[in-house]
């Protein structure tokens, strides 16, 4: 299926591994131009180069940055050799929040959680949106979780966090964007093979001495599909809701999880 988006530039936040790259990885095999964006150096260097050689014909621009900062979002948006701020895709992305007891979380841990993972997709939207309306076409994908419909206790910075960034969406994806071609989704992970699953895992087992791979093998089987997602099938549902072909949804929450969640709606 050609999804009609050759040619575009994508933003893309975390782009340097796990979900983030996975997102690259499609856009920019459909011909899309990416910049992306995450804080390590040689990770980020690492994933252009290899975009750039599964790709010869995309322009790759990596910034390095911290994009929950209003400076690392600047840099991002105007970087050189990107379209100027002129994006027609944009995917949100950042670390979650640690885990813990709510007990003892302060204001700065709140705040942090606040502006990582939801203030941040909140001004990326506010800066892109109005072009994308203008030119008659625009994509926002934000990677949330799958806490956001059935929250994680331990998981308390995030669930807020992130649920209070879906309240807003579904409230500024209805307001007309939609009329002139832009949509705004979001997608949500259950369990994914990445370094974040990887350091979950590891700490589990620090704490129950149990060994990691158990923990693995018993979290896999509390899925009906049996294994963890794997980054590149997420940038591809990632990709399709970037398309040409997902102009008639906006303001969902799409649950990729493997059929974890138990419930129907």
């Amino acid at each position: 299926m050609d999804l009609g988006i050759k040619g575009k530039w994508a933003l893309v936040c975390g782009a340097s591994k796990g979900l983030g790259l996975g997102c690259a990885q499609a856009l920019s095999a459909e011909g899309v131009n990416v910049v992306i964006v995450a804080r390590g150096v040689s990770e980020l260097e690492r994933a252009a180069e290899g975009l750039r050689a599964a790709n010869p014909g995309v322009t790759v621009v990596p910034v390095v940055a911290d994009i929950t900062t209003p400076e690392g979002r600047a840099k991002a948006l105007d970087a050189p050799g990107g379209p100027g701020g002129s994006f027609d895709i944009v995917v949100t992305n950042a670390g979650g929040p640690p885990p813990g007891d709510f007990r003892g979380w302060d204001r700065d841990a709140w705040l942090k959680a606040l502006d990582a993972n939801m203030i941040t997709p909140i001004e990326l939207i506010k800066a892109t949106v109005d072009g994308m309306a203008q030119r008659g076409f625009g994509r926002i994908v934000n990677i949330t979780s799958s806490a956001v419909k059935a929250p994680i206790d331990i998981l308390g910075l995030s669930n807020g966090a992130r649920s209070g960034l879906t309240g807003f969406v579904a409230g500024v994806s209805r307001s007309g964007l939609a009329a002139q071609g832009v949509t705004i989704n979001n997608l949500l992970p259950g369990a994914f093979d990445t370094d974040r699953l990887k350091v979950t895992f590891a700490g589990a087992a620090s704490k129950t001495g149990q060994p990691v791979e158990s923990l693995m093998d018993a979290r896999r089987q509390t899925i009906p599909a049996r294994r963890f997602g794997q980054p590149e099938e997420f940038g591809a549902i990632c990709a399709f809701l970037c398309s040409q072909h997902a102009g008639y949804m906006t303001g969902q929450n799409v649950l990729a999880d493997g059929g974890a969640y138990p419930g129907t709606y």
